[in-house]
């Protein structure tokens, strides 16, 4: 599904190049569940960012099912990420000033998708999600938890080989983060999807098939 070989990454700073990733090397297969631990700060963001092709590493090489990134352009970039890839982030970054429904749709309608289509995919993952009856509603009028599993229909809604969750449950209660890890747990070992999160949470990294921590720059398998 994703191989990433020798990926490097450094930032400019005060005292001169600061190393984040210094040969990070990962293999993923279909259907599971990979959590990436690590203390704040180590990089874990930057991987996540690289893996889904939004932030270029400065060596190393990286593909997706297959197809090998490097030398494409931003629009055969922006054209993957649309296509293969689903996002979930901290903040659900829902807009506003569409319904559920709407702000589902909206990765179809940018790919193009004829409007109703997009309106009958968006209802099918909402719901995938537990919110069939909420697609009407703005975000205002939804719960933490439910703000967050619209936005994990809208990663879904294309039906991509890969999502990247980036502490999806990190602004969540409990309960509702618990519903979360729970969802995300039944996707991948249910419905083959294959995930990548990026996570503190020890009960979320607990769901997950394979669980490795970033130190010093490289991927290892948590200890203990």
């Amino acid at each position: 599904m994703l191989e990433a070989i020798g990926i490097q990454k450094s930032y400019a700073s005060p005292g001169g190049l600061l190393p984040v990733l210094t040969g990070v090397d990962l293999t993923l297969i279909r259907g599971t569940i990979l959590a990436i631990t690590g203390v704040s700060g180590v990089g874990k963001s930057t991987l996540l960012n690289i893996l889904g092709t939004l932030d270029h590493p400065d060596s190393g090489s990286l593909a997706i099912r297959g197809r090998r990134i490097e030398g494409l352009g931003e629009r055969e970039l922006a054209r993957l990420r649309t296509r293969e890839l689903g996002f979930v982030f901290q903040f659900h970054h829902l807009l506003p000033e569409f319904t559920a429904e709407e702000n589902v749709m909206m990765p179809l309608l940018i790919g193009d998708e004829a409007h109703e289509d997009a309106r009958k995919r968006a209802r099918a993952a909402l719901a995938q999600v537990g919110l069939h009856e909420r697609g009407l509603h703005r975000p205002a009028a939804l719960s933490g938890g439910e703000a967050q599993r619209v936005a994990v229909a809208r990663a879904l809604v294309a039906d991509p080989a890969l999502i990247l969750a980036d502490e999806p449950s990190g602004n969540l209660d409990p309960a509702s983060a618990d519903h979360l890890h729970e969802l995300l747990a039944s996707l991948a070992h249910e419905q083959h999807r294959t995930l990548v999160v990026v996570t503190h949470n020890d009960r979320l990294a607990a769901t997950a098939d394979r669980i490795l921590t970033l130190e010093h720059g490289v991927l290892s398998a948590r200890q203990g």
